[in-house]
C-alpha cells in the first residue's frame, strides 16, 4: 500500500462551509420544505488535535470494503489504538493501513478488509509501531 502525505504543515484555523439543516421524509417530497442554513468549520468537525494530526492519501485495496484507492485519511497521532480501529502502522520499514486487534494473549494482528488480503500477525522480531489512528476517511461521492 503506497500512502502519500498531503499536509505536514499546519491547517488553516478555520475553513468554513454552508451546513443546511433539514430532515429528509421517506414520504411524499415537497419542494416547499422549511430549512435553517449555519455555518460549519470543518477543521472544527473532522480535526480535534490539529498539532498531532495530519492528511495521507491511500493507494491499493487491501482495505477497499472501507478505504478506497484515492481516499484521503485524517489521521491523528495523539490517540492510543484501541482493538478494533484502523491505524496507520509501520511495520519492518513500510507502511500500511490495516484495522488492528489486539488479544488477551499480548499478540497483536492487523487485519485488511479485503478477504484477499491475509492478515499479518506480529512477531517478536519484527519492527512494528503504530503511527495513528483514522479518525475519518474522506472520499469524492462519484
Amino acid at each position: 500500500m503506497k500512502l502519500e502525505i498531503i499536509t505536514s504543515e499546519p491547517l488553516p484555523a478555520e475553513i468554513h462551509t454552508r451546513l443546511i439543516i433539514t430532515y429528509i421524509k421517506a414520504g411524499y417530497p415537497s419542494p416547499a420544505q422549511d430549512f435553517a442554513e449555519e455555518k460549519i468549520d470543518l477543521n472544527r468537525l473532522l480535526i480535534k488535535r490539529p498539532s498531532s494530526t495530519f492528511l495521507i492519501r491511500v493507494s491499493g485495496n487491501s482495505m477497499n470494503d472501507i478505504i478506497h484507492d484515492g481516499d484521503i485519511l485524517i489521521v491523528d497521532r495523539s490517540l492510543e489504538p484501541q482493538s478494533g480501529d484502523i491505524a496507520l502502522c509501520v511495520l519492518n520499514g513500510e507502511f500500511t493501513v490495516k484495522r488492528i486487534q489486539f488479544s488477551s494473549n499480548n499478540e497483536i494482528k492487523l487485519i485488511p478488509e479485503n478477504p484477499n488480503f491475509p492478515e499479518i500477525k506480529i512477531k517478536e522480531n519484527d519492527d512494528f509501531q503504530v503511527w495513528g489512528v483514522i479518525t475519518y476517511i474522506i472520499r469524492k461521492a462519484k
